[in-house]
């Protein structure tokens, strides 16, 4: 059996007066593209009036500003970590504040609290005490998240354990129920 070849297209040959009308083309449509802009875009800009009518977002309050149940002798309360979040479904932020004294020496007990602020007031006030300094807790972090409060503690198993080296790591959870702070993990939390 004999093949026959198939003759050269025309086509398939590439002369200089085809580069030339695929310039001339593509030149085409790069100006016809800048002539035919799309329109602007339409998304409605806010004017200073929908500024003034829209809700003004909450601030949360501020840890610096708040008075903590604290006896610190000499030295002040130091707020070491702070954490915010709508923590009662509110949505305004309150603000979970790890405190203790500011000690020259050792490792202070933190308190953790709980600070809200009344729309159009600058002082925050405490609403719950989740830890107290008393408990000998060392919180090493905290976070808000969906509406719960969450720690990383560090604390002692006996008083005969020495303050520098706690032996006893614990996590706690607290959320907002029926009107209080619960925590998830055995200890109860405290409220002011």
């Amino acid at each position: 059996m004999q093949q026959t070849a198939v003759p050269e297209l025309a086509h398939t040959h590439t002369r200089p007066i085809h580069w030339v009308a695929t310039a001339t083309a593509l030149a085409g449509v790069v100006a016809l593209s800048s002539v035919l802009q799309p329109d602007s875009a339409t998304a409605a800009q806010p004017t200073p009036d929908d500024a003034r009518n829209a809700p003004a977002a909450a601030a949360p309050p501020d840890a610096a500003k708040a008075d903590f149940p604290l006896t610190c002798g000499p030295v002040k309360a130091l707020v070491v970590k702070k954490a915010t979040g709508d923590l009662d479904g509110d949505h305004r932020p309150e603000t979970v504040a790890v405190v203790h004294c500011d000690s020259p020496m050792g490792t202070p007990p933190d308190g953790v609290y709980v600070l809200t602020q009344a729309a159009g007031t600058a002082e925050p006030r405490i609403v719950a005490t989740l830890i107290d300094p008393k408990d000998s807790i060392t919180v090493r972090d905290i976070a808000v998240r969906d509406g719960a409060v969450t720690a990383h503690l560090y604390g002692y198993s006996s008083p005969d354990v020495p303050r520098c080296c706690p032996d006893v790591n614990d996590s706690a959870k607290w959320q907002w129920k029926n009107g209080s702070f619960v925590r998830s993990t055995p200890a109860a939390a405290h409220s002011v």
